[in-house]
């Protein structure tokens, strides 16, 4: 009989498969333990979920024109919130294409996904790649700081998204995702950056666009700004796997690969209005608070009119750098090379950020000169400025005006291609500003307040307060014309002296001459100074005070004779209201920049209501009309009449020429203009008046305003040629003879002793005044 093995070494045997199983179940345990122990500390750690139903991204607060298109905006974190349906199917395919091609099948975590890329970094013994999906990497950018790398924030991450995956849907949790990820350049959100890099919204993107922005999503290194050839790989990759994935063809993929960037910068600067957008920012932030404004958003409807606004912008320019071409080249330009501010083939100057186009005023750096000509780069374009371009200067050379590496400023003539046609130019020394109301609303259409924000936040059309000159008149005989005066009233128009402050006090003509009897309304077209101060003497100067006040100005005026030729300083913002008052009846609405205002989702904060105000009767302000268009017909304003419909206005300019003033309406819109040095005490120079450094910016700003709008005649207004045969009158001097508006008085001194006042400035007759009186037309 044949014997069998013991069945002790049998047992034995399975003992010690007992014990090895006994041993790894047990370091299971441990394992299991431990990993719950892991989760039990990193969930206890994790932020609330629900927090995302009440969660709202901060976002900009958008700012509007008068016809509803978005103008400017407000941010810490640029961000325009998108719907999902708002998603074009382009751009989600995009997105998951690169970032997450399982995002409809995994439940917020993607293992297979994740393990590969755990391989993959172990065999390059560095982290090459993750494996987030984009749940993970919503919560991450919500909840969690993405910088920090440490095996402890990845499960926070993963707990997270599970988390979100079991309470939200995929549309919900991509559209989170979508508004949240940042773009580079401030931009949050796809829509931001679609607006930001391509000027147009997150629904019209195209394929090339759509994988542009998704490529970025892997980080702010892929901007097509900073690193455009590293952008334009990264979007190729994008479209690659779209096409990988089946969701474009072959021959798209082709076909996309070879477009450019196609970038359309829209930098959110507020270049069109900056200081109109900078009052309407410090009002919403001294109103609804800071938080309000950049965090939570609001929607403002303003008054502005973009057309109008450019053309402001245009006008003011073009005569500011007239006025430098009338004084010569000043030279003394920085240079790119001397100064250290880079190499001539990689400096990029910040004007080239914005359009450039023809009429444009931007930065040229200098890159070779001859005696013949000069080669100017500005941004990719390049142009040759010849002599034709610099004669204004009075130098025969580029050479004698230019050197290699100077940043000069130009005017673009013509755009062709890459090549652009240039006039030399220079930085304008004095400020202007200019501001529009329509009549029938008293709205602010356009508003200018210096001629660079960047270079100077002060705002020159509100906050400026300067002598407006002989542009006061109209509240002097506006006074007369309610006290019973006519404008075939006849005055003098001889020298004399009165009494002012307790002194003697002489005005003058700024030509030095006299017209002896001559009517008001001679009087007033030709900015006479004496028998303005003699038509201020008869009615009271106080009474003219007063009169100024129910026009809405508020600066303090000085109840001295002066005063009539404009010896106090106004805002213009209240001057151009004031001025309103003649095509409206008689009545006044204040001047406002905002219609209405909205929470982001659409809850009205408040609706513009503006306070009108009765200030003279109908007939005083048809008159005072008639009388104001006479001044563009043939008096100081007489260049007016090249707007070719119905306006009225008065010019001003003050003593030592430091202020030049136009002020003019149409029946539909008034808008007025200042030019002067921020310096006080400096002067724009000899026969620089109102009519010709103020005007032509009105008039300019005035035909685009106007272009395309019906010609329209003052309405009830009579001209007053039309009422001569009514009134008979003997006058030395006819009402239609031409006038003089330039200045020829020789500037003198202030007087020794003058009475107390807060401003003034120097009579040109030698005597005292108090305070003393501009040199006025």
């Amino acid at each position: 009989m044949l014997s069998l093995p013991p069945i002790t070494l049998r047992l034995r045997g399975w003992k010690l498969i007992d014990r090895v199983a006994l041993v790894f179940l047990l370091l299971c345990s441990i394992a299991l333990g431990a990993g719950c122990g892991l989760l039990f500390v990193y969930d206890s750690d994790l932020p609330e979920i629900r927090a995302l139903e009440t969660y709202r991204p901060d976002v900009v607060t958008e700012v509007y024109a008068d016809d509803g298109q978005l103008a400017g905006s407000f941010a810490l974190q640029r961000r325009i919130l998108m719907t999902y349906e708002q998603c074009p199917k382009v751009l989600y395919s995009s997105v998951t294409a690169i970032e997450d091609q399982h995002f409809e099948e995994h439940w917020g975590v993607d293992f297979p996904r994740m393990f590969s890329a755990a391989v993959r970094n172990v065999v390059k013994g560095r982290i090459t790649g993750g494996a987030s999906t984009i749940t993970m990497q919503l919560a991450g950018n919500l909840f969690l700081d993405r910088s920090d790398r440490s095996f402890r924030r990845k499960m926070q991450e993963i707990l997270l998204a599970l988390q979100i995956e079991r309470r939200y849907t995929k549309p919900q949790i991509f559209t989170m995702y979508a508004n949240q990820v940042y773009l580079a350049h401030g931009n949050y959100g796809f829509a931001a950056a679609s607006q930001f890099y391509f000027g147009k919204p997150v629904t019209d993107l195209k394929l090339q666009e759509a994988a542009l922005l998704a490529g970025m999503v892997n980080g702010p290194k892929f901007s097509p700004l900073t690193n455009p050839d590293l952008a334009l790989n990264r979007r190729n990759l994008v479209i690659h796997r779209m096409e990988e994935e089946g969701k474009i063809t072959p021959a798209d993929e082709t076909a996309t690969r070879k477009t450019a960037l196609g970038l359309h910068i829209q930098y959110p600067r507020n270049d069109l209005a900056p200081y109109f957008f900078e009052d309407i920012r410090k009002y919403l932030e001294s109103t609804y608070g800071t938080e309000a404004v950049h965090e939570r958003g609001l929607r403002v409807y303003t008054t502005l009119n973009i057309a109008m606004q450019r053309v402001a912008n245009q006008s003011l320019r073009d005569g500011l750098h007239t006025y430098e071409r009338r004084h010569g080249w000043k030279g003394n330009l920085p240079n790119v090379l001397r100064d250290n501010l880079g190499k001539l083939e990689t400096y990029e100057d910040d004007d080239w950020r914005h359009a450039i186009e023809k009429g444009s005023y931007v930065t040229g750096l200098v890159l070779t000169v001859s005696d013949k000509d000069a080669v100017i780069k500005i941004g990719s374009y390049r142009g040759i400025l010849s002599a034709s371009e610099f004669a204004w200067t009075g130098r025969k050379k580029p050479s004698d005006l230019l050197k290699v590496g100077d940043l000069a400023q130009f005017s673009i003539q013509e755009l062709r291609d890459n090549t652009v046609r240039v006039q030399l130019e220079q930085q304008p020394g004095p400020q202007g500003a200019l501001l529009a109301i329509d009549n029938s609303t008293g709205e602010i259409k356009a508003m200018i307040g210096g001629y660079s924000f960047e270079d100077s936040k002060f705002n020159r059309a509100t906050q400026a307060v300067r002598q407006v000159g002989s542009s006061f008149k109209v509240y002097v005989y506006a006074d007369a014309l309610e006290k019973g005066s006519t404008p075939f009233d006849t005055i003098v128009d001889t020298p004399f002296t009165t009494i002012s402050g307790g002194q003697p006090y002489s005005p003058r003509n700024y030509d030095e001459k006299f017209e002896g009897t001559i009517t008001l309304r001679r009087a007033l077209a030709g900015s006479r100074n004496v028998p303005a101060v003699k038509l201020a003497e008869k009615v009271g100067i106080n009474t003219v005070v007063d009169m100024a006040k129910r026009f809405g100005i508020t600066t303090p005026l000085p109840p001295y004779l002066p005063l009539a030729l404009g010896a106090a300083d106004m805002k213009l913002v209240e001057h151009v209201s004031a001025f309103t008052v003649f095509p409206n009846d008689g009545i006044r609405i204040d001047p406002h920049m905002i219609r209405r205002v909205t929470s982001y989702d659409g809850a009205l904060l408040e609706e513009a209501h503006p306070e009108v105000h009765d200030v003279l009767s109908p007939d005083v302000a048809r008159t005072m009309t008639a009388m104001l268009e006479e001044v563009i017909q043939f008096g100081t304003g007489i260049q007016a009449k090249a707007l070719g419909r119905p306006a009225a206005g008065k010019t001003g300019t003050t003593q030592d020429y430091t202020d030049a003033w136009f002020v003019g309406y149409t029946p539909q819109l008034t808008a007025g203009v200042w030019v002067g040095f921020d310096d006080k005490q400096i002067s724009l120079g000899k026969k620089e008046t109102g009519a010709r450094a103020a005007l032509p910016i009105w008039v300019e700003f005035m035909q685009g305003a106007t272009a395309g709008t019906p010609v329209m005649d003052f309405p009830n207004v009579v001209p007053l040629e039309q009422q001569v045969g009514e009134h008979h009158v003997n006058v030395d001097t006819p009402d239609t003879a031409p006038t003089e508006d330039e200045p020829a008085a020789p500037i003198e001194k202030p007087p020794a002793a003058a009475p107390p006042a807060k401003t003034g400035t120097a009579d040109t007759s030698g005597a005292t005044t108090s305070p003393p009186a501009p040199l006025s037309n």
